[in-house]
């Protein structure tokens, strides 16, 4: 009982604290920007857009369903696609409540009806991160050819600073972690504790080595590229919807797609705040690069993004919602 209630205040605090997060960031956001320009945007909006963009939007959820089904396969898991996305819907539902939840939430509901241990499917979940980053890394690079003023202006807007000497400390850090538990894991299991722990590390393993022991490479590698094809015209789309934006290049949606994903990755709940000021600095930027008034850019990335925004949201909610009872009516004991 009194676990369950430090548990319950430890999730109170977290969804507190993302909210709180959220609000700052918002306030970050509309601060010192024209309200009613960006409410008279809104109102222009074509969201006939919105609707084909939605449509990307779900079936980024179906390629990601049957691409995890392929990671799964090499471990001797063969489950059904159907399973598999209803698990990533109420993985992303759990996303909004407590920022990173979802893919331990999403693991857990695969194990209730495929009985996939949690450690082996974690660790694939783990992988498909590395792919996303590597996907990313692939569109920021396009972005660095075709819009490199753009890039170069956000950087400077949104204040951050990279220290190369931290972030490679973080790299030798996590190898020579890594080695240590490979040198003396068979140590570490003559303590009971640490030999569930290596258990579950040896799962997460299995999972990340899935990846080399694919017997559908090609499938998987159009898989991937699907999801992230689906996932620039879910964010592109949008920008016709905006009479101001709807001249925007492929080019100028390959930039909007990375500030996108770099505005989601902050701990906020649904991606709210964050993901706004991420808009806002990114039009700012790619307007600034063509030459036109930065205040604008401004207003037209918060009207895109509370188009963007509530689109993914209701895509989560809706996706997640009818997860719950599809996963409770096969769910096996």
């Amino acid at each position: 009982m009194e676990e369950r209630k430090t548990s319950a205040l430890k999730n109170a605090i977290t969804i507190l604290v993302s909210i709180a997060i959220a609000g700052i960031f918002l306030w970050l956001a509309l601060r010192g920007l024209d309200l009613d320009k960006i409410e008279q945007s809104l109102k222009k909006a074509n969201y006939i857009w919105v609707g084909f963009a939605a449509v990307f939007g779900v079936s980024a959820y179906i390629f990601r369903a049957v691409r995890w089904n392929l990671l799964l396969e090499p471990m001797g898991h063969k489950i059904s696609n159907s399973n598999s996305l209803w698990s990533i819907s109420f993985g992303y539902l759990m996303n909004l409540t407590i920022p990173r939840s979802g893919e331990l939430a999403r693991s857990t509901a695969l194990y209730s009806v495929e009985k996939v241990p949690v450690d082996k499917s974690f660790g694939t979940i783990i992988l498909e991160r590395v792919i996303d980053l590597v996907c990313m890394l692939i569109f920021l690079g396009l972005t660095l050819i075709f819009k490199f003023e753009a890039i170069y202006s956000f950087y400077e807007k949104s204040g951050v600073k990279f220290n190369p000497f931290f972030i490679i400390g973080i790299i030798v850090g996590i190898i020579s972690s890594f080695v240590v538990f490979i040198k003396f894991k068979e140590r570490f299991r003559k303590f009971s504790l640490l030999s569930k722990i290596i258990d579950f590390i040896d799962g997460i393993i299995a999972g990340l080595t899935s990846v080399f022991k694919l017997r559908q490479k090609i499938k998987f590698i159009l898989l991937t590229g699907g999801i992230w094809i689906c996932y620039f015209f879910a964010s592109y789309l949008v920008c016709f919807s905006l009479p101001e934006t709807s001249d925007f290049t492929l080019a100028d949606g390959c930039f909007i797609l990375v500030v996108g994903t770099l505005g989601m990755i902050i701990p906020a709940s649904g991606g709210i705040g964050a993901f706004n000021l991420a808009m806002k600095f990114g039009f700012t930027a790619l307007f600034i690069s063509m030459g036109k008034d930065a205040a604008e850019g401004g207003e037209l990335g918060l009207a895109y993004s509370f188009i963007t925004l509530p689109l993914q949201i209701i895509i989560m909610l809706v996706m997640g919602l009818i997860s719950i009872p599809m996963l409770a009516k096969n769910r096996k004991i």
